[in-house]
């Protein structure tokens, strides 16, 4: 079933193609419009990604340091326990320890 649904979408992507092409081909305009167009919108397309790129990066930087800012909060919280606790071992060690009845 995975191979037939490859196929499918191997075949829309071709039908795709070709459609763009013939519409080129008998497109109402000049040949030099046409390539004016297409350079266009080509350009506009690498701006879109550009800065859909920029965006994703940005977005990535804010989600690392998000993390790290939770990795450190998360160390400070554990070595404030481990000390309370080396603390309290201390005390129990300096005053005898606990009694036995």
């Amino acid at each position: 079933m995975s191979d037939r649904n490859g196929s499918g979408v191997l075949w829309f992507l071709a039908g795709l193609g070709i459609g763009a092409a013939v519409g080129i081909l008998y497109a109402p305009r000049s040949g030099s419009e046409t390539r004016e167009a297409i350079l266009s919108h080509a350009e506009e397309g690498r701006e879109y990604v550009r800065n859909r790129a920029r965006e994703a990066r940005e977005q990535a930087n804010e989600w690392v340091d998000r993390g790290r800012d939770v990795l450190n909060q998360q160390k400070d919280q554990i070595r404030s326990a481990y000390e309370a606790g080396k603390q309290a071992y201390q005390t129990t060690v300096t005053e005898g320890g606990p009694k036995n009845s």
